[in-house]
């Protein structure tokens, strides 16, 4: 991983390229990020850089987290995030990450929380079908339907698809294209859709498969 930064995500638009081409964009306030501490294979087995994003007030936050943020003599955040990047040298605590550390053309992947919706049924959770409303089958078109047979294997099998809740779970989309760099106002633009809801947070990071 050569970049990554936290970001929010903004709402959905979309843009018109060269060729009047529509492009559906997401965008994202990315950073300013600023780098609270930095990790080292010497101390910590490993190394990495954890950013926080987002300013909250003192009062907000516990003692041992102000006492975090002063070490590296910084203000609070809202969200801190550890990076595992290839060249972590190249920063130190204090340093900040901006949205201009990515560039348009660059291929990344999203991470960030889905939606949630809640208790759902097996169709709308797991993309099962309905059954048939006619010939006796009353009112459970809409349930999972049979699950397994009597004696044989006389259980459930695990990971069957059933009704449970549904969404606020990690995501990530991978192979998105940063479109707009808009580095005066940290903002980012990303052609497609990413996870969550408007204001959520999310990471933003160099694709694992480009």
């Amino acid at each position: 991983m050569q970049k990554g930064i936290i970001g929010k995500k903004i709402g959905m638009t979309q843009i018109f390229d060269e060729a009047g081409k529509v492009i559906p964009v997401t965008v994202i306030e990315a950073g300013p990020c600023v780098v609270v501490q930095k990790k080292t294979v010497e101390n910590d087995g490993y190394a990495a850089l954890q950013l926080g994003f987002g300013d909250v007030k003192v009062q907000r936050v516990n003692k041992p987290m102000k006492g975090h943020f002063d070490k590296a003599e910084v203000g609070c955040k809202r969200t801190l995030k550890e990076f595992r990047l290839d060249d972590c040298d190249a920063l130190n605590v204090g340093d900040i990450v901006k949205a201009d550390a990515f560039a348009a053309g660059d291929v990344i992947d999203v991470i960030g929380t889905s939606k949630g919706k809640g208790f759902q049924g097996a169709i709308k959770r797991h993309n099962q079908h309905r059954l048939k409303e006619t010939h006796g089958t009353g009112p459970v078109h809409r349930q999972a339907g049979s699950m397994g047979a009597c004696s044989s294997p006389s259980r459930i099998y695990k990971g069957k698809g059933l009704a449970g809740h549904m969404g606020a779970e990690q995501v990530t989309v991978q192979n998105l294209e940063v479109v707009i760099i808009d580095a005066e106002n940290n903002l980012i633009a990303i052609k497609g859709a990413v996870p969550g809801p408007k204001g959520g947070i999310v990471y933003i990071v160099d694709s694992v498969k480009a």
